[in-house]
């Protein structure tokens, strides 16, 4: 396992996923104030992929610099104000996640276990 890929990959995804949200904040904010500009970040984030952050940023400030720059801003501070908290989050958020399905499979188990037929279970025999 290795755990610097698993880590850069990690972060790739979160940098992504921070660009998405960043994008929906200045959206809204947008589309309150400024509804043609709103409406041109609608398309462009329609017709370009967020999937990879930095390539959908890279794109956007070949287009707009200046919604470019305000989404930079946006998503540092998201990361900011996330990289506190994020780190207990991730561990109780897993450990309670992996709780629960442990949980439900042992459900599905027990379930089966005594739903099914089993040879060595007993039946009356019809008289």
């Amino acid at each position: 396992m290795d755990i610097k890929k698993i880590a850069k990959d990690t972060n790739k995804t979160l940098i992504s996923y921070l660009t998405y949200r960043a994008v929906r904040v200045v959206y809204e904010q947008l589309d309150e104030m400024e509804p043609k500009r709103a409406y041109w970040l609608h398309q462009f984030s329609s017709r370009e992929s967020i999937k990879d952050g930095e390539l959908f940023m890279r794109k956007l400030f070949q287009e707009r610099q200046d919604l470019a720059f305000r989404i930079l801003t946006v998503r540092e501070t998201l990361a900011d104000e996330l990289a506190d908290f994020l780190p207990e989050m991730l561990r109780s958020g897993m450990q309670q996640a992996n709780i629960e399905q442990r949980k439900n499979q042992l459900e599905r188990m027990t379930q089966v276990s005594v739903e099914g037929d089993h040879p060595e279970q007993e039946r009356p025999e019809s008289a």
